[in-house]
């Protein structure tokens, strides 16, 4: 039997209900964060964790609860669900109150959680992933991790149309993200990947990259990129909590190129798993 959390309860998954009202329902009104569970520890806890909290004060959400709260309810669904590795899910939408665009700044807010077994990432992370590459059609505040990801949710649609694993997004040529990863290319050993601004989402694992990287010598520079440097690099590879490190091997759509998975994409996969 499956458990989720709903708000501070702990019950099986078919006695959950979401009340018709809930501005997430509604409006996509809310803030999320998904976790790697590696022999039953939630990876990277409390750099997610912050991270949430940082996008509800973004939005004027509340938390419903302490962060060491929300932490031990995290634990409890991972042992409830006999969890070892997998992922879990957790999210705080703004409460519940009837439809209307104003919100009101007197709600309780909802916190869900659920699990998920693991991803079967093994063969994507060793022969890399076609990529597509198409306009970046969403908001001015990917910064914040909201659930509302119907932009991307559009171009993933679009690259899975054209038989590849994930979309790249541009802002009017100049490269932001993937879908539901970052981008970074290698030239010459050097590490480049968008700054963390408000047109990317500062992916943990692409923070963890970065660190990890610059620990064991490599350069990594932080800068918006046109298109045109795809076709140029020598590797290229996208990150986030499921994929890890997975190497593109082609990308397909407004431009077309291939990558061998080369030494330093290779090489940073080693050191990353190190970490767990």
């Amino acid at each position: 039997m499956e458990y989720i959390i709903q708000n501070e309860l702990l019950l099986p998954k078919k006695e959950a209900s979401i009340p018709l009202d809930d501005r997430g329902y509604y409006f996509g009104d809310g803030v999320y964060e998904v976790i790697k569970v590696y022999n039953g520890q939630l990876f990277a806890k409390d750099e997610h964790l912050q991270r949430l909290v940082d996008s509800a004060k973004k939005l004027e959400i509340p938390l419903p609860f302490s962060i060491e709260k929300m932490e031990e309810l995290l634990y409890s669904l991972v042992e409830k669900n006999s969890m070892q590795n997998g992922l879990v899910y957790f999210q705080i939408t703004r409460g519940v109150e009837p439809r209307n665009h104003l919100y009101s700044r007197e709600l309780k807010s909802t916190f869900t959680a659920f699990v998920q077994p693991p991803q079967d990432v093994e063969d994507a992370q060793k022969n890399g992933v076609n990529v597509w590459l198409t306009d970046d059609i969403r908001w001015l505040r990917c910064d914040i991790k909201t659930i509302n990801l119907l932009g991307n949710v559009m171009v993933k649609r679009e690259a899975a149309d054209h038989h590849c694993q994930e979309a790249i997004m541009h802002r009017n040529g100049t490269i932001t993200e993937a879908s539901s990863s970052n981008v970074f290319l290698v030239k010459d050993k050097i590490l480049y990947t968008h700054p963390a601004t408000n047109l990317i989402l500062n992916g943990i694992t692409r923070q963890l990259i970065i660190k990890v990287a610059k620990k064991y010598g490599y350069e990594v520079v932080e800068e918006p990129f046109p298109v045109e440097v795809l076709e140029h690099a020598d590797e290229a590879f996208i990150s986030n909590t499921s994929l890890e490190i997975t190497p593109i091997k082609a990308v397909y759509g407004q431009l077309t190129t291939t990558f061998p998975i080369g030494p330093v994409t290779k090489d940073l996969q080693i050191k990353f798993k190190e970490l767990m």
